[in-house]
């Protein structure tokens, strides 16, 4: 006997069918129903994007470019995925070419200081001081790990929509999470319980819901 659906699998459900109901609007004429599709996706797009960036501003504008590819691509989505797999797909790449085009600027990994341990001093200041030194590690990583990093750990997608967003194999997305958290346990040993943490853990939940970043 199936459990019953939790309110989380009930809302992505009911999402789901927004998006697809939006989408078929649009395709039919309906040029105003992807105004929905902005309003129930620009929060997450904009976040990613600073994620990659860490720039509001400049995230804006990518967010921006990813609806104005979104809106132009809108009859290639084959529906094998969910929309919002392709539709942060799709982002992905517009961030990833933004990038190329104009790099951020990060520090190196050496260059990523690590708080003292253990934290004792000034829980508030500690926390704050370790978030700092993670977010360098992760933005000091090269882009193949740190963007892994990002979509599993920081905006909470499972494996396979993290590998298909990024349009590699399950096993190479597993590869480069392994290798990516191996670099930062090799760099912040006094953070490893942090990098081994799970998504849902208090530090990552916190990263994934922007009230670090």
């Amino acid at each position: 006997m199936s459990s019953p659906p939790t309110a989380a699998t009930r809302a992505a459900s009911q999402s789901a069918a927004a998006d697809l109901a939006a989408v078929d609007c649009v395709l039919a004429g309906d040029s105003r129903a992807f105004a929905q599709i902005v309003e129930r996706w620009q929060g997450p797009l904009i976040n990613l994007a600073w994620r990659y960036c860490r720039d509001r501003g400049r995230a804006e504008e990518m967010a921006q470019e990813a609806f104005v590819r979104a809106w132009r691509g809108l009859r290639q989505w084959r529906r094998e995925a969910s929309f919002s797999t392709w539709l942060f797909s799709l982002a992905a790449n517009v961030y990833r070419s933004e990038l190329k085009r104009i790099p951020p600027v990060t520090l190196s990994l050496d260059r990523a200081t690590e708080p003292s341990s253990p934290f004792l001093r000034d829980l508030e200041m500690d926390v704050e001081a370790r978030d700092e030194s993670v977010r360098r590690a992760l933005l000091a990583l090269p882009e193949k790990y740190r963007e892994p990093l990002i979509l599993f750990y920081f905006h909470e997608m499972d494996i396979s929509a993290a590998a298909a967003t990024m349009g590699i194999p399950v096993g190479t997305l597993k590869a480069r999470l392994s290798r990516g958290r191996a670099v930062l346990r090799q760099r912040f040993p006094h953070l490893r319980a942090c990098i081994d943490a799970p998504p849902a853990a208090e530090l990552t939940g916190k990263l994934a819901n922007g009230e670090l970043l």
